[in-house]
Parts: structure tokens; sequence; C-alpha cells
């Protein structure tokens, strides 16, 4: 028995217009009947998803190569700006998974007065791991990431979690909304 093969047409988009090769762009699949055409209960990101009433899209920031192979980078939702620079938590936080004393993290922006965002870590530790040794430190993290990542996506600030305090949802997954609220609580607004 052969397998069913679907043909999704996929554009990225910035500002408006289609991205060219290599660059990020809000990734759009047009609407066929394989595709999430509205969200359960939620008309208001039902409307969000839409654009030029065909195309889709749930949010994600992606980016195509030479050879069509498309790279999703992250939520866009999740993306901080600093310093007019898009970072993405989720390579931050895949960095992070690989340090031996990690057993979990979530990476956000917070505010900061010079450049708009500042990278923030939100760590758990992996069981035995004791966080009153000072294990690890702020400065023994800088240093691991530098290694993995460039030093502009670096946390420069941690704070360190109990596993049963790390906000997730019924299916298990990280609410960054709740780990980021308390940051932006005095701000007017968030970038």
């Amino acid at each position: 028995m052969e397998g069913l093969f679907l043909m999704l047409e996929i554009k990225l988009v910035k500002d408006g217009k289609e991205v060219p090769i290599g660059q990020e762009g809000i990734l759009y699949v047009r609407q066929n009947f394989s595709v999430l055409d509205e969200y359960w209960n939620a008309p208001e990101k039902t409307q969000e998803m839409k654009f030029d009433k065909e195309w889709l899209t749930v949010g994600d920031i992606a980016r195509r190569d030479e050879e069509g192979f498309y790279y999703i980078c992250d939520r866009a939702i999740d993306m901080i700006i600093s310093a007019g620079v898009n970072i993405y938590p989720a390579e931050i936080e895949e960095a992070l998974h690989q340090h031996p004393s990690i057993a979990d993290v979530a990476v956000f922006g917070v505010p900061d007065e010079t450049y708009g965002e500042r990278v923030h870590a939100a760590i758990v530790l992996r069981d035995g791991v004791d966080p009153n040794t000072n294990t690890p430190t702020k400065e023994e993290l800088i240093k691991f990431l530098r290694s993995l990542i460039a030093d502009y996506k670096v946390p420069r600030q941690y704070t360190f979690h109990k596993k049963e305090d790390f906000p997730r949802d019924a299916a298990g997954k990280i609410q960054k909304r709740l780990l980021r609220e308390p940051y932006w609580k005095k701000m007017q607004s968030r970038l």
C-alpha cells in the first residue's frame, strides 16, 4: 500500500511581502483539506491566523534554504527583540539543555531600558543538583553558552525554579507567559 503524499503550498512573509531564500519570515500555508482552518473555541485566534483569506499561519518563524527545505526557528510570540536584533529563545533553550545540571528551561525577553528587551532564562535543575551550593553559577552558565551560541544571545539574567513550580498547561507545555508576566507588569505595553 502506498502512502498518501500531500503537496502543500508554503510561503514566508515579513512586513506583508514574501522573503527571499535564507531570510526569516512568518510561515504561511495555503488553505486546503489537510490544513487546520480554525482554533477550537477561540475565534479571535482564528481571525489572527488568516492572511489573504486563503493563507493561514499559527505564528511560526521559519527560513528556507536553496534546496527548498524549511527550518522553523521559533514562535513569533516568543521572539525577543534586543537592540533591534531578533533573538529566538528555542536556540538558547537547546543550548542550555546541553548543560549537565539543567533539567528544563524557558527563555524569554524581559524589559531593558537600553535595549528594549534582554534575554532571561528560567531554569529547573536536575534532581540531585543542590541550588544552595550555587551550582551552576551565572558566570558558569555564561561561559558554557558562549561556547555554543553568539554572545548577544547569552542570557545575563537567570532564575531557578522547582520542578513542581514551573508553570505547565494540561499537555505539559511550559507556559512562558506566566513566567514572563511579572517582569512586564509595570510596563505600559510590551514591545
